[in-house]
């Protein structure tokens, strides 16, 4: 991903009014984000606990989207709809999100499960075990950081076809 900065990731949100970008607040140590490994940048608001925003390149452009995180609790134990992580190693939420336009302000939303703290980028840079004698992790590695990509800005093509 590329870097970018406040102004830009403040712009990019499609599903907020004026007033929800102006109070986004950025992620700890905004600065110093590895952005080479990032698929997509995801962080929980500090003041906000059940607010999450996501921001992705999307057709050469950017696209954030404002979640929320649903109340009450998953029965079981679930897997992240993004980076399909089955090992589970951190927790799992539902979040909502208004669409797009009209749409979104007519109250019309759509869910997912992800990563509660989306770190679904690193989950799936880490190498897979190995299936079989010759089983190639690389590219393993490759197809699920690809596969991240797509699941994300699917979701944010859902939001956005509110509009």
């Amino acid at each position: 991903m590329l870097p970018l900065d406040d102004k830009l990731i403040r712009a990019s949100f499609i599903n907020a009014t004026q007033r929800e970008r102006a109070s986004v607040t950025l992620p700890a140590g905004f600065a110093e984000l590895d952005w080479d490994q990032l698929d997509f940048l995801g962080w929980r608001d500090p003041k906000l606990p059940k607010v999450g925003y996501l921001v992705v390149e999307q057709d050469g452009a950017l696209a954030g989207v404002i979640l929320r995180e649903a109340d009450g609790r998953i029965r079981t134990r679930p897997q992240c709809s993004w980076c399909e992580d089955v090992t589970l190693p951190n927790d799992v939420v539902f979040y909502t999100a208004k669409r797009a336009g009209a749409s979104g302000r007519n109250g019309n939303t759509v869910g997912t499960l992800a990563c509660a703290n989306f770190e679904c980028s690193r989950n799936v840079r880490r190498l897979p075990t190995s299936a079989y004698l010759g089983y190639d992790v690389e590219a393993a590695r490759l197809r699920r950081m690809e596969a991240l990509r797509e699941h994300v800005a699917g979701f944010v093509q859902t939001v956005r076809e509110g509009s």
